[in-house]
């Protein structure tokens, strides 16, 4: 057993040089940021969209779809707040399959990290800057965040992540909202140990060095679904489902509840056409009870440019990883979740 440098030491300072911000540009950013927060802390009404592909597997459909997604978010920007999900790092069950940008950056199984690395701070870079957008990452590889949180807007810790506590303390000192999902078992109280964890100051080595962290306001729940043993699904945004949430959040005094409903995931049982339902489930709860309207206010959704998914990288849009909602089926659900704000304001 051993590990083997096979390449130089990643110089971080010289990374971010690679799509670096200018002053415009950080203050355009800070400003949808200063937004997000109030969101997240309740001080302005309107919803979040966690939306976009499964895995920004290539850079021009990505972009194309950044681009339509900024033109709908102008849209629908006095009820609906979207951060486009630029997942650059994919968890594998078993170690196999596309890992994602940073891992291949061609998603040809040619691992290249280093280039990867690049990669996925050009690909941040380039929503942002191109268009308006802010972005959305999972933080697979804690480590990694010294190289990207200067333009990750939103931070996702993942159901096979969210037990571990390098994950939790490092999310303690993230500035950012950053949702926590419930693990792939569906327990609760792993997810809400978790949030509360990542709410605390933490003492650890990190970066060859001991910190100390803030804590995190901002760490929140996001309701995926889980599977039991016997690979059953056991969805988790019905309206029993979301009051023990909102119990669990009261009962721990957790600072600025916030709950996001993954559409996909073992919510929908894989079947990425589902998302459509959840979503319009989820509102009717937001219309029957006003502690679901107040504390159920994010969504979660898989969505590219294509219908579905496939093996390879084939058709220019398509997701090789889970199967995603397609453009025009995106437009027409956000353009639903809209007009159904407008009619309870």
């Amino acid at each position: 057993m051993s590990f083997k440098e096979i390449s130089p030491k990643i110089n971080i300072d010289a990374i971010k040089m690679l799509g670096h911000l200018n002053s415009e540009q950080q203050e355009k950013k800070l400003q949808r940021d200063k937004e997000l927060e109030a969101i997240i802390k309740g001080e302005d009404d309107r919803l979040l969209l966690i939306i976009g592909p499964c895995s920004s597997d290539n850079e021009e459909a990505v972009l194309e779809y950044a681009r339509r997604l900024a033109k709908l978010q102008e849209a629908v920007k006095d009820k609906i707040f979207m951060v486009m999900r630029v997942y650059t790092a994919k968890p594998r069950t078993n170690g196999d399959g596309y890992k994602g940008l940073i891992h291949e950056p061609d998603a040809d199984g040619h691992t290249d990290l280093i280039n990867g690395i690049k990669m996925v701070r050009d690909l941040h870079y380039k929503v942002i800057t191109e268009t308006g957008l802010t972005t959305a990452d999972e933080m697979l590889y804690p480590e990694n965040l010294p190289m990207v949180d200067d333009l990750v807007s939103y931070h996702a810790i993942g159901a096979r992540s969210v037990e571990n506590q390098q994950h939790r303390f490092v999310a303690s000192g993230i500035d950012v909202p950053t949702g926590l999902k419930n693990p792939t078992s569906g327990n609760l109280k792993v997810m809400f140990n978790g949030i509360y964890a990542a709410q605390q100051s933490q003492d650890f080595l990190f970066g060859r060095a001991e910190v100390q962290t803030s804590g995190n306001p901002l760490a929140h729940a996001i309701l995926r679904g889980g599977q039991d043993e016997n690979g059953k699904y056991h969805p988790n945004y019905y309206t029993d489902n979301l009051l023990d949430t909102i119990e669990i959040y009261e009962k721990m005094g957790l600072k600025n509840p916030f709950i996001v409903i993954d559409t996909n995931h073992d919510n929908s049982g894989k079947k990425f056409m589902e998302q459509i339902r959840i979503v319009r489930q989820t509102l009717v709860n937001r219309d029957w009870d006003d502690k679901i309207r107040q504390n159920v206010r994010g969504f979660m959704i898989e969505s590219y440019l294509e219908d579905g998914r496939q093996d390879k990288p084939e058709v220019f849009g398509k997701s090789i990883t889970d199967p995603c909602l397609g453009w025009d089926k995106t437009e027409a659900l956000v353009q639903e979740i809209y007009e159904a704000e407008n009619k309870n304001n």
